[in-house]
């Protein structure tokens, strides 16, 4: 794993997931990961929507070209291409932006792929508020849409080892999956030896007064948000929900009664996303708990400097230290 520690990074299109504070960072984990596996896995093709500069599978195209294709800007085309070669006993990691995978080939990975159980991995890049290009570009109700389609796994990985750990357990997978993607420079967060496995949430740090459940980069920020809070003597536990479909219901269900007030964090609308899933598995069990909800509003995000939309809709360290810190107060 090839890492480099730094504060400021270049940001490009595509490359705005800025994290909070220094840590260490793992540069391009799902390219290197892919690469590597697929030295060991001759049936693996990777396939891109002419977005593989940003979608960091170029150190795959670069260890295996000959089974490196770029299908150009036509992502119902390039599901239908992945659909075709799983057909043929390939296993297909397809990367594009999430709101083209999501939206413009819906059908595509519903029907072509998952409708089939074909081995077809969509790699979605710019998850949620992570760009500054508005509408067009968020991918902000994907894990909602995502998760409605029968056989499709979906995952929001919160860091590079995450990330790196996740790539090897869906090319294990038979089926299709759709996994959000944090690309360039990623934080570590995890330990080393964390080991990502589809279906499971992890309890990353206990507490009794309130119950941060989260998802995809919201990880980080939970974890950061816990400590800042814990210095004002509040008690803040963290459960790390990676795979929204299938849910690990039994592990929220479980952390939730231990603690007096719940707070859920995506980087996603919240509804249809993690906080429903949450508020689904509580009503399972028969639990009543207090549950406040950090996400993003039901609307489209304007275009503008990712830290500062962050920062206005309530997902950024400040601000949900600020919801967080006024449930006890």
């Amino acid at each position: 794993m090839s890492t480099v520690t730094t504060r400021n990074r270049t940001l490009a299109m595509g490359e705005d997931e800025a994290t909070n504070g220094a840590r260490a960072m793992v540069n391009a984990p799902f390219g290197r990961a892919l690469a590597r596996i697929a030295k060991e896995n001759p049936a693996i093709v990777g396939l891109t929507a002419d977005l593989g500069k940003y979608t960091d599978i170029h150190p795959f195209r670069d260890a295996c070209p000959e089974r490196f294709f770029n299908i150009g800007m036509a992502e119902q085309n390039m599901i239908a291409v992945a659909a075709g070669l799983a057909r043929t006993g390939k296993t297909v990691f397809a990367t594009t932006y999430g709101v083209f995978a999501s939206r413009r080939a819906y059908e595509f990975a519903a029907i072509a792929c998952a409708h089939s159980n074909l081995n077809v991995k969509i790699i979605a890049g710019l998850p949620g508020l992570t760009t500054g290009y508005g509408g067009t570009h968020q991918a902000i109700e994907d894990v909602a849409l995502m998760r409605m389609i029968p056989n499709m796994v979906v995952i929001d990985p919160c860091d590079a080892v995450e990330i790196e750990s996740a790539v090897e357990a869906i090319a294990a997978h038979q089926g299709s999956v759709y996994m959000r993607l944090l690309r360039g420079q990623v934080p570590r967060v995890l330990p080393e030896n964390y080991t990502f496995e589809i279906g499971k949430a992890r309890p990353l740090r206990e507490g009794t007064q309130i119950g941060i459940i989260s998802t995809g980069l919201m990880t980080e920020r939970a974890l950061d948000a816990a400590a800042a809070l814990e210095a004002r003597g509040i008690s803040v536990g963290v459960l790390h929900v990676p795979t929204l479909k299938p849910f690990d219901g039994v592990a929220v269900a479980r952390f939730a009664a231990g603690v007096e007030y719940l707070v859920t964090a995506e980087n996603h609308v919240v509804q249809g996303g993690l906080a429903t899933l949450v508020a689904e598995a509580l009503f399972d069990a028969g639990q009543v708990k207090p549950l406040t909800r950090i996400g993003l509003p039901d609307q489209f995000i304007e275009c503008g400097s990712v830290q500062t939309l962050q920062a206005q809709y309530g997902i950024s360290l400040d601000a949900m230290i600020d919801t967080i810190g006024a449930l006890v107060s």
